[in-house]
């Protein structure tokens, strides 16, 4: 059912959808049959996922990225998103939002990596005016040289998707599933997790960043609020999504894969 609210016919129409503790798997397939197959503007908020889960993205390689063996002992999942970006490891103490819009839907703006994560910046610098010295620092929302915020995007022809997920907090253990990339930001030199990271927990409240970051929104766009049920019970499309969960044997793989090439760097070097 949508939510009746005043519509500024001067501006583009952005449809709103609030979640609350949706598994991040769902959203994702969400966001990602938004961007295939709606031709509308979409921003996606969601509260925190139940459960602790590490999504990587399009290109990502276990064995690289993830401490493997401890993954598989503590079988937590992890997916392989549709969109570019890093690795995260995602919980209740994370929040989503995703924006979905045409080429077009923002004035002046092109649709390529760089422009859009700037204009985005330029979003949350109203969220976050006067609460810290917040900065776009290469792909990544920082206080000062700490971040908060990871982004990723993927861009088609039509329509481009930019999506973050903000560290409200962390617990350490979670930290420990993650490997450091090989390539990092120049900004982090080498810091570990604990170091490189910030809790937006100590800068705004929760219910705060979400009003705000609607607020912000409503100076480039007409935000109509969309429930989630009216969505899905309104869309006909039979659609697969390519975000997925790896198997346990792609992870065994993958760990089997990367134990024995450590094997034979260390017997080349004796």
């Amino acid at each position: 059912m949508t939510i009746p609210q005043t519509r500024n016919f001067g501006l583009p129409l952005m449809n709103l959808i609030r979640l609350k503790g949706i598994p991040i798997l769902q959203q994702l397939h969400l966001e990602e049959q938004l961007l295939r197959t709606s031709s509308e503007n979409w921003c996606i908020m969601n509260d925190g996922t139940n459960d602790p889960t590490i999504v990587m993205g399009i290109s990502g390689k276990p064995a690289e990225l993830l401490e493997i063996d401890l993954v598989l002992r503590d079988q937590i999942p992890v997916i392989r998103r549709f969109t570019g970006g890093g690795t995260v490891t995602v919980d209740h103490n994370t929040v989503f939002v995703t924006f979905i819009c045409n080429t077009d839907a923002v004035a002046g703006l092109q649709p390529y990596p760089r422009p859009i994560m700037y204009w985005s910046s330029l979003l949350y610098s109203r969220v976050f005016e006067g609460r810290g010295d917040f900065q776009l620092r290469e792909n990544d929302y920082v206080f000062g040289n700490r971040k908060f915020g990871g982004n990723a995007q993927s861009i088609t022809k039509t329509r481009w998707i930019h999506h973050t997920s903000f560290l409200w907090d962390y617990e350490v253990r979670n930290m420990a599933y993650l490997r450091l990339p090989k390539r990092i930001p120049e900004y982090r030199l080498a810091r570990d997790h604990l170091e490189f990271i910030c809790c937006l927990k100590d800068y705004i409240p929760r219910s705060v960043f979400l009003d705000k970051t609607v607020d912000a929104l409503r100076t480039q766009f007409s935000v109509r609020s969309e429930q989630l049920d009216a969505f899905e019970a309104t869309s006909n499309t039979k659609f697969v999504p390519s975000t997925r969960l790896l198997t346990r044997q792609e992870l065994e793989e993958a760990a089997f894969g990367s134990h024995a090439e450590s094997t034979l760097s260390q017997s080349l070097s004796l």
